[in-house]
């Protein structure tokens, strides 16, 4: 620590104790005196029910009290100024408590700035110090002692300015592995506690529809079963380490019109069908299977009706069907959308009031809470909103708040376990591991993969090779060493056998408006592309490591094209022509339509966003230390204009038979993923015990009959043949990652049950039809190996 950052830290904690004197006398053994009455009230008891401790809370807490849990308070530098209590927060709205803080501390300032140089951010156990001290004021400074709860980011790790960075979500829906997402998980949760995080907005159960979508980083992918499966095991594993997973976004949010992003993701066009089958069932899945204790509802509407006004989405759908029991917060400005974009209410008070009548809990944006509180408050003192019905809103904060022990254990005990425990070895070993089965092998003709690690000259060609703009997004760790592709290959083969040339930046500079009006490269982008050709010339073999990042993807980022941004294609030619051999390396969430690498290029493997370990990944996979068992969870079209093209999908809906003026088929279908052996189906029996024990048995032999012990991402689909109404031609209803040796056979076993076959009929009753129903088992959606066929009567 240099003389400067200790001076800080001894005037901030001489500030903060010149503040508020502690209340030592408040701790008693085995209780917390909050309401500092002397005696132990029921609210303080942990042998008393959570049901009667909120009781007799709630029966003590006047009407300030309660608004300020309806709302939440940004944190340091987003909307909060202090980075500790100060005296002048016993003037501030939040001197009665308030229901969250979101982002505290965590290093995130804006899109583009991060704190890099407060040590509250940057040294895990000052942050923790710093949280603590945060916390104390509500424990000891205001009238119940009613604590915080801390709510963080944490789509791929949780959102500090060090913490485990794993692959995106996308890439960690790639792994297939639910054993690993449930890991994930753990680590998520326990580094959130770890460093006085208590609920983690994660994970995100969106469903893909459009591959011009900016946020497709985020999601799991495009399938429903898949999204839930997964979706199960995070938020399981974020809730056994103690903190709270809050799901986000409800609900019909991901189908935006056009895919388009910004201001303009408020009218989804899909019908009721699909949003029952695609976009709800997750949410289903994940809230009966986990017990979930967040919700984040979505600033869209659904059918001209807004989702956070509408008491349909927020308490007949999501708590008295799906039987959801936490709290549901806003999504940024959700509540304020109510007026100002969707003009379903006059004004800011009138918002608050649909919003929370609605069945909203908690009002989250990054603006001061101060407004909405005293708008719950108008509305109150006018008759216009019961005490009852603001009783019900803050009963089901403070019980996400008992359940996660807040109230007996409100602070980080241990800060030297926390920087054990935080980004550990441990746990980088399991992100490192998700890296590599997030990797998918595309193409590999002629087994161009694996390279040798020795006596090759190494040409690593393209503007990503140096570029990990992708493990430093938002809503995950900020700040954690990364390794980029260049990197990681170097550090495989050694420095000696390697070169490097940009050979274009990642875009051009006019881009985006390039995508339609495309330009020629200048004499300086020309200068680059020869460059990277002579580079390549001179190597006995080519990296070409292109595709989007950042710059051309993420949240308010949607394309209007699928091709490769700026002169990537300029370049990928310009390699070929050379005449050498070369692999792709292809790194971006969104699905490209790279018609021209697919069809020359050797081999190509799609990386996504592989997380801060990822060039060690690729480079592992590249030189055959890892053999690549990920399946795409996104259909890659050839063009943008063959969109809408997703799965799964109805009957012909995406067939190109009979076409005679357009592009047809696809790239690469749902599923798809090479390895560097071979694996054949065999002995698929499926034994129906619907009527029995309510489970269709299904069980295969897969065996691993090449030359490399691999992983085979084993696939299961159902169609129903006859049906009331248009079924999907195939729904994944199961699925397995299963390692196998050389020569090894392994029965991979599913269950299918009642709700696995059911359909919305024409009442739009959710039933069960009798008749035939297909199974197909495969390595994707299109390469299925073994088909039955089994009766409900």
């Amino acid at each position: 620590m240099n003389c400067r950052s200790l001076v800080l830290l001894i005037i901030s904690s001489f500030t903060c104790s010149l503040c508020f004197a502690q209340h030592q006398s408040i701790y008693k053994k085995g209780w917390i005196d909050l309401n500092k009455n002397g005696k132990k009230d029921s609210y303080e008891d942990q042998s008393v029910s959570i049901n009667l401790r909120v009781d007799d809370l709630i029966s003590q807490m006047n009407l300030n009290e309660k608004t300020a849990q309806m709302a939440t308070l940004y944190g340091w530098k987003r909307v909060l100024k202090d980075s500790l209590p100060t005296a002048s927060w016993k003037n501030e709205v939040w001197k009665d408590g308030i229901a969250n803080i979101d982002e505290h501390l965590n290093g995130f300032i804006n899109w583009n700035l991060i704190e890099t140089k407060l040590d509250l951010v940057t040294d895990i156990k000052k942050h923790i110090w710093a949280m603590n001290e945060t916390q104390r004021f509500f424990i000891e400074q205001t009238r119940l002692g009613i604590p915080v709860d801390f709510s963080n980011e944490g789509i791929r790790g949780i959102e500090a300015y060090q913490a485990t960075g794993f692959p995106t979500q996308l890439n960690m829906g790639m792994t297939w592995n639910k054993a690993l997402v449930r890991a994930m998980g753990q680590i998520t949760g326990k580094e959130a506690r770890a460093l006085g995080y208590t609920n983690v907005y994660a994970p995100i159960l969106d469903v893909a529809r459009d591959q011009r979508w900016g946020r497709l980083e985020e999601v799991y992918g495009e399938d429903p079963y898949l999204t839930a499966q997964l979706g199960i095991e995070m938020a399981k594993g974020i809730q056994e380490m103690g903190a709270a997973s809050t799901p986000k976004h409800f609900a019909v949010y991901s189908a935006n019109k056009g895919a388009r992003e910004g201001l303009a993701r408020t009218d989804p066009q899909v019908s009721p069908r699909e949003v029952e089958d695609i976009l709800l069932y997750p949410f289903k899945k994940v809230i009966k299977e986990a017990n979930i204790m967040g919700i984040m509802s979505s600033y869209n509407d659904y059918n001209g009706v807004p989702i956070t006004g509408s008491s349909y989405w927020l308490i007949d759908r999501l708590r008295k069907e799906m039987g959801f029991t936490g709290y549901v917060v806003s999504d940024s400005d959700a509540l304020e959308y109510l007026y100002n974009k969707h003009h379903v209410a006059e004004n800011l008070k009138e918002a608050v009031y649909q919003a929370f009548t609605s069945g909203l809990n908690v009002r989250t944006t990054f603006r001061r809470p101060d407004s909405i509180i005293y708008c719950l408050r108008e509305l109150v003192n006018e008759n216009r909103i019961s005490m009852q019905l603001i009783d019900s809103r803050v009963r089901d904060v403070l019980r996400v708040k008992f359940r996660l022990g807040l109230f007996d254990h409100p602070y980080v005990k241990d800060a030297d376990a926390s920087k054990k425990i935080v980004n550990s070895l441990a746990n980088q070993q399991v992100a490192m591991q998700a890296s590599r089965e997030s990797v998918v092998l595309l193409k590999n003709s002629n087994q161009a993969l694996p390279l040798a690690k020795t006596g090759l000259k190494v040409a690593v060609i393209g503007p990503n090779a140096t570029n990990a703009d992708y493990a430093h997004a938002h809503y995950g760790p900020l700040m954690s060493p990364s390794v980029n592709i260049l990197e990681g290959i170097k550090l495989k083969i050694g420095d000696t056998n390697v070169s490097y040339a940009k050979g274009c930046e990642l875009v051009d500079k006019n881009w985006p408006n390039s995508e339609i009006f495309p330009e020629d490269p200048t004499i300086e982008e020309l200068a680059m592309i020869n460059e990277a050709v002579e580079k390549a010339k001179q190597s006995d073999v080519t990296l070409l490591v292109i595709g989007g990042n950042t710059q051309t993807a993420g949240e308010n980022k949607s394309r209007t094209s699928l091709d490769l941004p700026g002169h990537q294609l300029a370049l990928a030619k310009a390699i070929h022509q050379t005449g050498k051999p070369y692999v792709v390396v292809l790194l971006g969430s969104q699905p490209m339509s790279i018609n021209y690498v697919d069809l020359h290029a050797p081999a190509i493997i799609y990386a996504g966003y592989p997380g801060v370990k990822g060039g060690l990944a690729v480079a592992d996979v590249l030189f055959g230390d890892y053999n690549p068992g990920g399946k795409l969870t996104l259909t890659f079209p050839k063009s943008v204009g063959q969109l809408p093209l997703n799965f799964p999908t109805k009957p012909n809906a995406q067939s190109d038979e009979g076409e005679t003026a357009r592009v047809k088929g696809l790239l690469y279908p749902f599923g798809h993923g090479l390895s560097y052996t071979t694996f054949s189906y065999n002995k698929l029996t499926v034994t129906n015990k619907l009527d029995d024990i309510g489970k269709v048995e299904v069980a295969v032999d897969v065996k691993n009959a090449g030359s490399r012990d691999g992983d085979e991402v084993v696939q299961l689909y159902v169609r129903d043949l006859l049906s009331s109404v248009t079924t999907y031609e195939k729904s994944l209803r199961g699925f397995e990652r299963v390692h196998l040796k050389i020569g090894e056979t392994k029965t991979v076993k599913f269950e299918l049950n009642a709700d696995d076959l059911m359909l919305w009929n024409r009442d739009m009753k959710h039933v069960l039809e009798p008749g035939d129903f297909k199974v197909m088992v495969g390595a994707s959606s299109e390469d299925i190996r073994q088909t039955a066929i089994f009766t409900v009567k």
